[in-house]
């Protein structure tokens, strides 16, 4: 398995910009899928935006799309989320994610997740 730590959250105005980090550990992080999630409060963890471990297949909920990108960086044991055009409504917990198990697709329910990072706070405001 990978270990994994977010950075990068933060408060920003509607319609900024910010960029999400996650730092794992392990020499097999390039046969994982990553996934970001997000719980805001009172409400279930998400699922956001999951990419392959080759980076060249990846998936958006729908709320997001257009807005985030999901992107990775093998040789630095890294994947990002870069979120722009941010709503009041993107305001949660960010949780970074591994799958389950080596080359399967990216987990988009907390039941296919191996590998949870602590999570880092975003705060948007109107």
């Amino acid at each position: 398995q990978v270990q994994l730590v977010e950075s990068g959250g933060g408060l920003m105005q509607a319609g900024g910009s910010l960029r999400l980090s996650c730092a794992a550990s392990g020499r097999t992080f390039s046969f994982y899928a990553m996934a970001w999630f997000r719980q805001a409060p009172g409400k279930e963890r998400e699922f956001v935006a999951g990419i392959r471990w080759s980076g060249v297949r990846y998936d958006y909920a729908d709320s997001v799309k257009g807005r985030f990108t999901i992107s990775r960086d093998n040789a630095k044991n890294a994947v990002y989320l870069e979120m722009t055009s941010l709503k009041p409504e993107d305001t949660a917990v960010y949780y970074c994610a591994a799958a389950g198990r080596q080359f399967i697709d990216w987990p988009k329910e907390e039941r296919d997740v191996g590998s949870w990072g602590q999570g880092t706070q975003v705060t948007v405001s109107s």
